[in-house]
């Protein structure tokens, strides 16, 4: 993790079920973490522009502006930012890959495996995030 400055990381989480943003946002700040929290795709974007996160946690079914949509616009306003979509649908990896999501995560979350992952990305060079997100081979971490 990016610490070097002792700032912590900014995570925005967005995710439609109230009971999972605030659960996983707890075990967040309780890591380290400074978290947004998004209940909307819109509101994603939003908040993305008004707190300029490090890291995006992001699920695919949600209301009003749907997954793909706001990483789309996130990924228009900062290309290397990493993002890792969470999602109940096991045929998402595929669409993650070409997409150039970081990591894709399926529900239930494993918390550790999760955690491990952010670290990884947050303290990945740009250099390398770009070299990964333009490889002929992309290659999206598979979490499961």
């Amino acid at each position: 993790m990016n610490t070097s400055n002792n700032i912590q990381p900014r995570v925005l989480l967005a995710d439609d079920d109230r009971s999972i943003v605030e659960a996983l946002g707890a075990v967040l700040e309780s890591e380290g973490f400074d978290v947004v929290r998004a209940a909307d795709g819109h509101e994603a974007v939003q908040k993305f522009r008004e707190h300029r996160t490090n890291i995006v946690l992001l699920d695919l079914n949600m209301p009003i502006k749907g997954g793909w949509d706001t990483f789309e616009r996130l990924t228009a306003i900062n290309p290397l930012l990493p993002i890792i979509v969470i999602t109940a649908r096991p045929d998402a990896y595929p669409i993650a890959m070409a997409a150039g999501a970081a990591a894709l995560m399926q529900k239930p979350l494993d918390i550790p495996l999760l955690l491990e992952a952010m670290r990884d990305l947050l303290a990945e060079p740009a250099e390398q995030r770009l070299a990964r997100m333009t490889s002929q081979e992309p290659q999206t971490l598979y979490l499961a």
